[in-house]
């Protein structure tokens, strides 16, 4: 299990979807810092990402399952991606409310990547068990 290189993939995207968002502010406004906890879309859409990632370790013996669930995940982290985009557009630049885009909003983008990388590698373990099934 650990030894494939999508269960480390895997491991940093729950380490990204389930961490970091504590540890970097998506956003401030009026010099506060806003993190994902303030907001139950925020808070529902991170939590249900890095649980999504854990199953997808725990059925490390059902490849299609896991890459079903890593597109499930990359469709969940688009959706959430397009509401940071959303409220990045909405974010005033003007002078009744002063706010700046924070790091956290990028953390779904390198989530992608990770998922991406380990749905490529399940793929790859999935066409190697099948080329090896033919020569039986």
């Amino acid at each position: 299990m650990i030894q494939r290189i999508q269960t480390v993939y895997l491991i940093l995207a729950v380490i990204v979807s389930g961490v970091l968002p504590f540890v970097f502010p998506l956003w401030k406004e009026n010099g506060k810092d806003f993190y994902f906890m303030q907001s139950l879309v925020y808070n529902a859409l991170f939590g249900l990402s890095a649980v999504l990632s854990l199953i997808s370790i725990i059925s490390y013996k059902k490849r299609q399952h896991q890459f079903v669930l890593g597109r499930l995940n990359i469709i969940l982290n688009l959706i959430l991606l397009g509401l940071f985009v959303y409220r990045s557009l909405n974010l005033s630049g003007g002078t009744a409310l002063v706010s700046e885009k924070g790091i956290g909003m990028f953390l779904p983008i390198i989530s992608i990547v990770m998922l991406v990388l380990a749905n490529k590698a399940i793929k790859k373990d999935e066409d190697l068990v099948k080329s090896v099934d033919r020569l039986r």
